[in-house]
């Protein structure tokens, strides 16, 4: 995954009423730390921010360049708050990162193929936790379900890892599971008898 270099103001104004008087300026509240380093509030512009997520995902690396400061800072977004209604970013908290430095974070697991006939896919996570160097992250993973027939489990195990990435969560962690396909008659029998069952209960 590339960096992508933004650049950042300091931020002197706390509390909600300066966060949204950052927000209406287009920027972002934001806090970077880590490393031993003392926090920086900084807001981010906030379009640059979300075209950025929108194209790298949430582990996307970041150049910072903050006003009046000597050196930019690599970071990684570490926690994202969002508004849902109004699909904006409230505030973001960024981990300072080092070349060559392993990170640990969650990857997003795109199931690849089709299970056998007549099957369903019972996701239990979308996402699979490893350990990868900071600027060499995997956008995503993937895991084939080809031909599965009911019954079969997908595990962190069965995931395609890249060169240099590896699992931090057991490898028998199941992330989705092949069920059989419930038939409409099936389905209208079990409705019927859990009908029936209900009568008798009340009766």
């Amino acid at each position: 995954m590339s960096e992508v270099k933004i650049s950042a103001e300091p931020r002197t104004e706390f509390g909600k009423g300066g966060a949204r008087r950052t927000r209406r300026a287009g920027l972002v509240p934001a806090v970077l730390y880590g490393h031993g380093e003392a926090p920086q509030h900084i807001a981010l512009p906030a379009r640059e921010f979300a075209a950025a997520i929108r194209h790298g995902g949430l582990n996307q690396i970041f150049t910072i360049d903050i006003a009046g400061n000597a050196a930019a800072t690599l970071a990684l977004p570490k926690a994202i708050q969002r508004d849902p209604i109004k699909d904006t970013y409230e505030h973001i908290d960024l981990l300072i990162v080092k070349r060559g430095e392993k990170v640990q974070v969650d990857i997003p697991v795109t199931l690849v193929g089709e299970a056998a006939k007549n099957t369903l896919i019972v996701h239990e996570s979308n996402t699979v936790s490893v350990v990868a160097e900071a600027l060499h992250l995997p956008s995503e993973l993937e895991v084939s379900i080809d031909g599965l027939e009911a019954g079969a489990r997908i595990t962190a195990g069965d995931v395609k890892l890249p060169r240099g990435t590896e699992l931090a969560v057991e490898a028998d962690l199941v992330l989705a599971m092949i069920t059989a396909a419930q038939s409409t008659t099936q389905a209208e029998d079990d409705a019927a008898a859990a009908e029936a069952e209900g009568e008798s209960a009340a009766e």
